[in-house]
């Protein structure tokens, strides 16, 4: 049995994409694996945050992995922030880290240059890879999923956890990164030449997981395509289709073969009725278990107990590398 981890930041309600290319493959990793599904909320304050909204959307986000199938008696759910180790182990990561291969970092490049320059931006964002390495390291995770927007960050968690054993014990696992073949990149339904993502401006650009089969509809008839009218899965020319294709072929289970034999010969109009129709099919049960679930007892009882769950585990973890590195004190007996 493997041990797999991923966070996802409450930064926003989740997209078609974010379940796509990630929560539905958990549902089938947890079968045969030891899975830590985490809530990031300590990587969502890199940039400003209204407290309230982000309250909302931790529980929201935790309500949404319970509705999408992850199973509490299975797998271990639990908001980072409620874990004190992870920040903890963070600065002690963030003491063998190197200011260079932080700002090398793309999304922080990216980030700094939006907000005007270095001076501008919070050094969580410079800092928070080693974070994300902690939440990782702490649980000795074998597999992390990851879109390939995240595999720079992996790649540093891989570099940190080696240089942590070369220099002081060997005490960490070193993760290997699995992108999803299927499904792993879901692009903006607005601009297909970007990833879908929950922080988009244009509300048309995304899906969001809980919105309502009217609007999904809409959103999927306005999607940016090409006037060829010829439903046909081609990167490179043909990117709005492409995109419509792997977002139907993902909720259909059906091959993108199979539906470019489908729909040879049909227009844009009925291709795009099918899929927002297909989109509509997976949501509608995870939205009606969601709404079961998000003022409920039921899910602040899952999250007290994968909270004390994950907090044994990353404990243990936390106390050798404190132990490695020669901080606190070793109390004499008798």
């Amino acid at each position: 049995m493997q041990t797999i981890f991923s966070g996802i930041q409450p930064s926003g309600t989740l997209t078609i994409g974010n379940y796509l290319g990630a929560i539905q493959h958990f549902v089938g990793l947890q079968e045969e694996n030891n899975c830590y599904f985490c809530i990031v909320d300590e990587h969502a304050i890199t940039v400003p945050q209204d407290r309230l909204k982000l309250r909302h959307n931790i529980r929201s986000l935790a309500a949404l992995y319970l509705a999408s199938g992850i199973n509490s008696e299975k797998s271990t759910l639990f908001i980072q922030s409620e874990v004190p180790a992870h920040t903890q182990l963070s600065w002690m990561l963030q003491s063998i880290s190197y200011i260079g291969e932080l700002e090398r970092m793309t999304q922080f490049k990216d980030k700094s240059a939006k907000s005007a320059g270095k001076e501008a931006v919070s050094s969580a964002l410079l800092t928070y890879p080693p974070l994300m390495a902690s939440d990782i390291l702490l649980y000795k995770t074998d597999i992390v999923p990851v879109g390939e927007d995240q595999k720079q960050h992996l790649e540093l968690t891989r570099n940190l956890a080696e240089r942590f054993n070369n220099k002081f014990n060997d005490i960490f696992t070193i993760p290997e990164v699995s992108i999803p073949e299927v499904g792993a990149r879901i692009m903006s339904l607005q601009n297909p030449t970007k990833k879908m993502s929950k922080s988009d401006e244009n509300e048309k650009a995304y899906i969001s997981m809980l919105d309502e089969p009217k609007k999904i509809e809409k959103k999927i008839k306005s999607a940016v395509t090409d006037s060829d009218g010829i439903v046909k899965y081609d990167k490179e020319n043909k990117a709005g289709v492409s995109n419509l294709l792997t977002i139907h072929a993902s909720c259909s289970g059906e091959s993108v073969e199979d539906l470019e034999a489908k729909f040879e010969g049909k227009g844009y109009g009925e291709f795009k009725q099918a899929t927002a129709d297909a989109v509509v099919n997976v949501l509608k049960p995870i939205q009606d278990r969601y709404n079961e679930l998000i003022d409920s007892e039921i899910l602040d009882d899952i999250l007290d107990k994968g909270a004390d769950n994950a907090s044994f585990e990353a404990n243990k973890m936390l106390k050798k590398a404190k132990k490695a590195m020669g901080l606190g004190r070793v109390k004499k007996k008798g």
